[in-house]
């Protein structure tokens, strides 16, 4: 780690309460989990409230009174968790506190059922930072698919596979022109807590977009989520990128764009069992997004 990333780094130091306490019910090798205790260690010290709607995050209470969590929650509807946060964030304003208000949100309640009031707490650049930890399914629900889950993927609602691709959410939020957005890499932890803690010191409406490895949805090992991760993104398949401001996105890992680490993505998940993948047209929509990132790859640069 460089000396200058120490010190960026300093504020991230444990909490005396962890967000995610030991004992919940989380499965393991669950990708939010990780999440979670990344978003502890970068809060440090700073006071949070935090909205999470129905998604696995919010079975990740438990049952009332205690709860797993050691930070104030409140637990919203599908579709209303980033209108929540905004009355929250208005309130802490009004009280004159310094409270950070944070969405915990899966991909179904942010792609889908919570993206009309995503959209208008992003298009207000109201004060709150929306995380969105993307397992690509319905976990909490029965594993059905979500406009997140990738071409191929079986989920109880696609049992041949899904027959269309994946929703480009981090570019929505983008096209609002919002304060600070980025896509967050679990397998990364130096680049997760430094894009953790700029959205959380951001003044105004913050988007973080984290790639969530669930074991019982991808039909994967527990142990093997990081390095699905890290297949992801050397494949390009999995952009790791930062937006502030105008201007082209800052990519934080670059891939290499490798035709074996996509193979072995596929292979390494079960719910892509019954489904043909043909890697020319997974490595061609891959070639679309980093040309629609800027950054167009040089034909038949996958190797």
């Amino acid at each position: 780690m460089t000396e200058s990333l120490v010190d960026e780094l300093a504020p991230c130091r444990a909490r005396s309460e962890p967000i995610l306490r030991p004992g919940n019910t989380n499965c393991g090798g669950c990708g939010m989990s990780i999440g979670l205790n990344m978003l502890s260690r970068a809060v440090g010290d700073t006071p949070i409230q935090m909205v999470i709607p129905a998604c696995c995050g919010i079975v990740t209470a438990g049952a009332f009174p205690s709860s797993a969590y050691g930070a104030p929650v409140v637990a919203s509807t599908f579709a209303s968790s980033a209108a929540v946060a905004t009355g929250l964030a208005h309130v802490a304003r009004l009280n004159g506190e310094r409270t950070r208000v944070v969405c915990w949100a899966g991909d179904g309640g942010t792609y889908d059922i919570g993206l009309a009031t995503l959209s208008a707490a992003a298009e207000r650049d109201e004060d709150i930072l929306y995380i969105c930890y993307d397992n690509e399914i319905y976990g909490n629900t029965g594993g059905q698919r979500s406009s997140a889950t990738p071409l191929g993927a079986v989920t109880t609602t696609t049992p041949a596979g899904k027959s269309i691709g994946k929703k480009d959410i981090l570019s929505i939020l983008v096209a609002h022109r919002v304060p600070y957005a980025a896509s967050v890499s679990l397998a990364h932890p130096e680049d997760a807590l430094r894009k953790l803690r700029r959205g959380l010191d951001t003044r105004g409406f913050a988007f973080l977009h984290i790639l969530s490895p669930c074991p019982t949805g991808w039909k994967s090992e527990p142990s093997e989520g990081i390095e699905l991760i890290r297949l992801a993104i050397r494949s390009g398949l999995f952009p790791v990128v930062e937006f502030a401001g105008s201007g082209p996105p800052a990519v934080a890992v670059e891939p290499d764009f490798s035709r074996e680490a996509l193979a072995r993505y596929f292979e390494l998940q079960g719910r892509f069992g019954k489904a043909e993948i043909d890697l020319d047209e997974v490595a061609a929509s891959i070639r679309d997004t980093w040309a629609r990132l800027g950054r167009p790859m040089p034909p038949g640069d996958e190797r």
